[in-house]
């Protein structure tokens, strides 16, 4: 059982991964997401998740060094954009990238959304970043299974993570099997369903059965799956419950009860046809 905010996962590389850790996704730079990350750290999350593409890098670098954290202590995780890949300067971004959060490595340096044509070539940069030792690892995101047998059949580096869309309503039962089957760690992106979750009449009920609020049930839920998981939030008492979930376990007949709510409903785009 997962049971602590200190637990891990062992990625393939051998790399430790918080289990849960806090996103930034549509958090802004600047104050939003100094205060939301010094408070997360406070709170006791040590697995930060950003992207180029937010715009937040800076604001996530400096909350970090002000923490009075270690840096080996925290994982940061940031992502290559797709307009990157189509130019081919991974290379670049990932060095634009440490230039804004004022770091020499980051832990995962992750493929943001596959594009078709050029994520193969993006992973052998990757690859590159990987071996000079300033990614701790490399993974993807967004990647469907045919996304991944098509880097698998190329690669020389296995992804560590697929960090993927992955909440109740979308499950993706053969992608977790197939991750799983590969060694590569699922992380869900959007857990409570941008917010969707606590509209869910099952969670709620659940919620009152166990005495916790809807989205510490989804939250557990992800972790039962043996799948890391990055909530956000801006409110310090919203992150700090979003960390309550190593109290309590969900039985497996709820854990049926929530699977069985998958529509295959996205609340993001579909990876196969976003092509920003």
């Amino acid at each position: 059982m997962i049971s602590s905010i200190k637990d891990c996962t062992l990625l393939n590389n051998g790399l430790e991964m918080p289990w849960l850790g806090f996103g930034t996704w549509q958090i802004n730079d600047g104050q939003e997401v100094e205060h939301s990350v010094r408070s997360a750290l406070e709170i006791g999350y040590r697995s930060i998740d950003t992207a180029a593409v937010y715009g937040n890098e800076r604001g996530v670098g400096k909350a970090i060094r002000e923490s009075g954290i270690p840096r080996e202590d925290i994982f940061l995780t940031t992502k290559v954009w797709n307009d990157a890949q189509r130019e081919k300067r991974t290379l670049a971004a990932f060095e634009e990238s440490l230039k804004r959060l004022g770091t020499e490595y980051v832990d995962l340096y992750l493929i943001h959304w596959p594009v078709e044509g050029y994520s193969q070539g993006t992973w052998q940069v990757m690859e590159e970043i990987y071996q000079s030792g300033r990614a701790k690892a490399i993974g993807v995101s967004n990647f469907l299974i045919h996304h991944l047998e098509e880097l698998l059949g190329e690669c020389q580096i296995v992804p560590s993570v697929n960090q993927v869309e992955f909440h109740p309503h979308l499950v993706q039962p053969e992608l977790l099997r197939f991750c799983q089957g590969h060694k590569i760690q699922v992380e869900a992106w959007s857990p409570l369903m941008s917010g969707q979750i606590f509209t869910v009449q099952a969670v709620l009920r659940l919620a009152e059965k166990y005495q916790k609020t809807p989205a510490q049930i989804a939250l557990r839920w992800n972790l039962q799956h043996e799948v890391v998981t990055i909530p956000k939030s801006t409110h310090a008492n919203r992150i700090a419950e979003n960390s309550k979930v190593f109290d309590f376990e969900l039985s497996p007949a709820d854990m049926d009860l929530l699977d069985a709510l998958d529509e295959g409903r996205r609340t993001g785009p579909d990876p196969d046809n976003f092509n920003e």
